[in-house]
Parts: C-alpha cells; structure tokens; sequence
C-alpha cells in the first residue's frame, strides 16, 4: 500500500504552505486524483485519517478526493476516448498511436484554512 507514503508527501507540502502563509489549523485538503493514478482512494483516505490526526495543524482536518476520468488522445483521428473502457486502442479508427492526457494525476487542488497565526515582526 504506497498510499501511505503518498499521505506522507501530502503532509510535508500541506505544512510546508501552512508555515510559509502563518496559518496555524488547516481544515480541508482537495485533491485531485486519476482514475489510472494507481492510487485508490479509499486507502488514501484511510491512511489520511490516521496520519494527519497525529499533527496539530492538520487534526481534523478532512480529505477531500476528486477523481479526475482518464481521457487518452489518438495521433492519427485527433479523437479523445475513456481511456479505461478502450484501453490504448483508439475506438474511432483502432489505431495504436494514442497517448493519456489526463487521469494520472495526484495533486494537492486546494487547501483550507479555518485560521492563521498573528504575524508579529
């Protein structure tokens, strides 16, 4: 299960951006997740959970999953098609020359805050 390491990953960047902005809770992370990600949600959710309940500035905190379709491109009929229901063969002229374009991703969408700390200089 590699989501925890994933969960990790998020963790360090999240509190990375919370320290650079002086925010002190964070109460929603979004992210985007591909359908051919090999990230399965659930997991990563589950592992979330446990993780971010063991920092202060994420305690509580929820994660939000948007799966992202995974939609691949044919070269030679300039054609988009569902990626996991045609595989890489184009299902317009059956051509192999297709390349994904979208739904791998793994990407921190959005972060929100509930409050952030006095900046005193």
């Amino acid at each position: 299960m590699h989501e925890l390491g994933i969960v990790f990953y998020i963790i360090r960047d999240v509190k990375q951006v919370a320290e650079e902005n002086h925010v002190s809770h964070v109460s929603r992370v979004v992210m985007h997740i591909g359908e051919v990600s090999t990230v399965i949600p659930e997991y990563l959710t589950d592992c979330w959970r446990w993780a971010a309940d063991k920092e202060d500035l994420l305690r509580g905190c929820q994660l939000q999953v948007v799966p992202i379709p995974a939609v691949s491109y044919c070269g030679d009929c300039q054609q988009e098609f569902e990626t996991v229901r045609h595989g890489k063969t184009c299902p317009f002229c059956q051509s192999g020359n297709t390349w994904l374009l979208r739904g791998n991703e793994v990407e921190i969408q959005e972060i929100e805050v509930t409050n952030t700390l006095n900046n005193t200089t």
